[in-house]
């Protein structure tokens, strides 16, 4: 599971990501709204962990911004404030859950299980796109009946992809958001994944393709749906 730290608190953002590293989880860390909300809208988060009082832009904005976009990753709202007007503010915005700082560690854990678990309620099960679906538990991408096992890159690469539909999603992005900010991978990396997804793609006998734009990089679209 991957989850999506936005946190300005530089010391207690690193301990939260050391603690759901320790139990398994993939993390990324950013410390403004303005980051935090760009690496949210990339779909490929099972659960946010969202500080309220951020730079740029807050977590109330935040929270709005991505419901606004039909994102339904749960959010866990992270707030110093312990007023139950702005808990329920929070909540009417679109966020799943909050928690009060400061917090055992053991609460966090047990929040992010829970909203995990909420498959049928928030977590989304598969991303479809024209003639394809992506199973966010399996890792299988299907068209029809036929139906193909994705790797670990594949599978984040073609989600970012079928969560941003039509819309172009830069090499940079895919490096950034799925190698991570410390990895060396390089251009060729992506073109090498996608090059296994288009084979997979024409295995299964989907019309749907992954798209170049020269020196930006890539989407999905269908010409026999166009």
């Amino acid at each position: 599971m991957r989850i999506l730290v936005v946190e300005d608190e530089v010391r207690l953002a690193d301990t939260i990501e050391q603690l759901l590293k320790d139990n398994k989880y993939a993390v990324d860390v950013v410390y403004d709204g303005e980051a935090g909300l760009d690496w949210a809208l990339s779909g490929i988060y099972d659960v946010i962990l969202l500080d309220i009082m951020l730079p740029k832009l807050n977590g109330f904005e935040i929270v709005r911004a991505i419901r606004a976009e039909k994102l339904d990753t749960p959010i866990l709202l992270l707030t110093a404030r312990t007023e139950t007007s702005d808990k329920v503010h929070g909540l009417d915005c679109g966020a799943d859950d909050y928690l009060t700082k400061p917090f055992a560690s053991d609460e966090l854990l047990a929040r992010v299980r829970a909203l995990s678990r909420r498959k049928g309620e928030v977590i989304l099960n598969e991303l479809a796109f024209s003639d394809i679906t992506l199973s966010l538990s399996s890792y299988t991408l299907s068209c029809g009946s036929k139906s193909v096992r994705l790797g670990p890159k594949e599978f984040d690469v073609m989600r970012m992809l079928m969560a941003n539909k039509t819309n172009i999603v830069t090499k940079e992005d895919l490096i950034l958001k799925i190698w991570g900010t410390e990895s060396d991978a390089e251009d060729n990396n992506v073109e090498a994944y996608i090059s296994f997804l288009r084979k997979k793609l024409f295995y299964i006998g989907s019309s749907v393709q992954i798209s170049t734009v020269r020196k930006v990089g890539y989407h999905l679209e269908d010409p026999d749906n166009a």
